[in-house]
């Protein structure tokens, strides 16, 4: 074990060991898991942790696994924030090569290889083509070297350059106009909420405790030192205390609004990253399309996700109120769509062909560079008046961020001492059985998305629930699943975050909804006005915020100059 507890700690823990351990619920939130919380919250932890996306959900996985008694609040759903609303890539950082960033890339790499060997079907390797034009930067030889350093970080070498003929057969639908050929490479892709969710279910397993719509409302201090949070219950109104030895800020975007309550001053620059969401059949493309955007030069990707393309993405400051829902601006929409032009010329594509979009807010260390952009990506650890804050980094490295924060706060736990550990981040699972119902994809995906619970989300489908859902790549099954173990409040958590269909299909699956009442509404335990309540609060969020703009305040794309 990583965590070693010292002292007379160390004796009673290992008397404890020798007892009949209770075991720990195998769906820690099936239905009516509500009514325990503060049974839970009425002990001493040692860590609690604020923020329910993928950087604290990750630090408690790492921090129960070392025999940590740590519980997760978040004060909407996990994964509301910047963690369900990436550009769903697990990469290694080429671009920050050209900035000398090495050990970021470095240790992106590794982490991506780890997470597409212990979780496949949730990450999962994705090529990606960047065409070769004559005149156009970055240029052959420069894309080159940057991949082979690329290669070397991962342990592996691939043949990176196609000629004109051969790269089209990889990217027919791209413009042919001074086409020298082009570069492949491969990186990987995720679906970013439902690895949060997957962390969180691992964290749960070993002893972790998670709680969504509990908001963390001040930190409390006994003596000038920090001894705990006061929360608030958004489902119950309940204002409840939490007495805890360590409290780690993992809030992302949103960590200014704790560190301010303890005086510290603004250190963030919160960052919108907006996306475009296009039926497959309308964009398709077997790789990841890479190119740079005719207008600023900045990475722009068109790339398949679910069943659809997805294409993102924008980088702009965020000056909204951060306690609202992010959407893409008009502007945002004629950027994308003016490098969707660019590249794929042929394909004419038109706002109407654009099925969904989304927002989301990065967390970004401000050092007052004029261009967004050229912010680092790095993240940062601060210990201010006791309360420890981690914010900034990526996806892909969130658990070289954990353990760097258990770093961080091992001298605030007396009782415990921090040591590297290096096993793998997920427990093996034995593989699913073949099964004539399943193809092979199928399979591989119920493994990866729900690991040790894979095998009980097949048992719970009904007939025909094992379906996919045209559209997508998500069985009927999956929402049962989610509905019955998967801490749903909300219609929205339901749709937009345990599963993704409310960006993978026209307006938010409106013609669907009455299937995945008749699925899910018994599930939940909602009478028929909850349900009526729900979903209509769900199309109304996702036509504010995951549909267009007004197409009037849209600025025609094909009008911009190109540099």
């Amino acid at each position: 074990m990583a965590g070693i507890l010292k002292g007379s700690a160390k004796e009673s823990a290992k008397e404890k060991a020798m007892l009949p351990q209770p075991e720990l619920p195998a769906y820690p939130w099936s239905n009516g898991w509500r009514t325990r919380i503060p049974a839970q919250l009425a002990q001493q932890w040692d860590i609690v942790i604020v923020g329910g996306g993928i950087t604290g959900a990750g630090i408690l996985l790492e921090a129960a696994r070392r025999g940590l008694k740590v519980l997760l609040v978040e004060q909407r759903d996990f994964s509301w924030g910047t963690s369900s609303r990436s550009s769903k890539l697990v990469h290694g950082g080429l671009r920050y090569l050209k900035e000398g960033q090495f050990q970021m890339t470095r240790e992106s790499v590794h982490e991506r290889q780890s997470l597409m060997q212990q979780v496949a079907g949730l990450v999962d390797p994705q090529s990606f083509a960047f065409a070769d034009y004559r005149g156009r930067k970055p240029g052959r030889w420069i894309f080159a070297l940057g991949l082979a350093i690329y290669d070397l970080m991962a342990g592996q070498r691939a043949r990176h350059y196609f000629p004109a003929d051969a790269f089209l057969q990889l990217a027919p639908n791209i413009g042919r106009a001074e086409l020298n050929g082009g570069m492949c490479y491969t990186d990987a892709k995720t679906d970013d909420a439902r690895l949060v969710f997957r962390v969180l279910q691992e964290a749960a397993s070993v002893g972790g405790v998670a709680i969504n719509y509990l908001a963390a409302r001040q930190i409390l201090r006994t003596a000038d030192k920090v001894d705990g949070v006061e929360l608030h219950d958004a489902i119950s109104g309940e204002v409840l205390r939490v007495n805890a030895t360590v409290v780690i800020n993992a809030t992302g975007a949103w960590a200014d609004g704790l560190r301010q309550q303890q005086g510290a001053s603004a250190k963030l620059r919160p960052l919108r990253g907006s996306h475009l969401v296009f039926a497959a059949w309308r964009l398709p493309v077997a790789q990841a399309i890479s190119l740079m955007h005719p207008l600023d030069g900045r990475p722009v990707f068109a790339y398949p996700w679910e069943g659809v393309t997805l294409v993102g993405t924008t980088d702009v400051d965020h000056d909204a109120d951060l306690q609202t829902e992010a959407s893409i601006t008009p502007a945002e929409v004629s950027y994308l769509m003016a490098a969707l032009d660019f590249q794929f010329p042929q394909s004419q594509l038109v706002l109407d062909d654009i099925i969904a979009t989304y927002a989301g807010v990065r967390p970004v260390i401000d050092t007052g560079k004029a261009d967004p952009s050229k912010e680092g990506r790095d993240h940062a650890v601060w210990l201010e008046q006791g309360l420890l804050t981690v914010t900034g980094g990526k996806l892909t490295t969130f658990r070289v961020i954990a353990l760097d924060a258990l770093k961080q706060v091992a001298p605030l736990l007396p009782h415990w001492h921090y040591m590297p550990d290096l096993t793998p981040l997920f427990n093996a699972v034995p593989p699913l059985a073949a099964d004539k119902r399943l193809s092979s994809q199928q399979r591989l995906r119920l493994q990866g998305h729900y690991g040790p619970h894979a095998c009980a989300v097949l048992t719970a489908a009904h007939p025909g629930e094992l379906e996919t859902i045209a559209g997508s790549e998500t069985m009927w099954v999956e929402l049962r699943w989610a509905a019955r173990h998967e801490a749903i409040l909300h219609l929205e958590d339901l749709l937009l975050r345990r599963t993704r269909l409310g960006l993978l299909l026209r307006a938010g699956g409106e013609k669907i909804l009455p299937r995945i009442r008749a699925i899910c509404q018994a599930e939940l335990g909602w009478d028929d006005p909850r349900w009526d309540a729900e979903q209509a609060a769900y199309l109304h969020l996702w036509q504010q915020h995951y549909g267009l703009p007004p197409q009037a305040l849209i600025k025609d794309w094909r009008q911009q100059t190109v540099n």
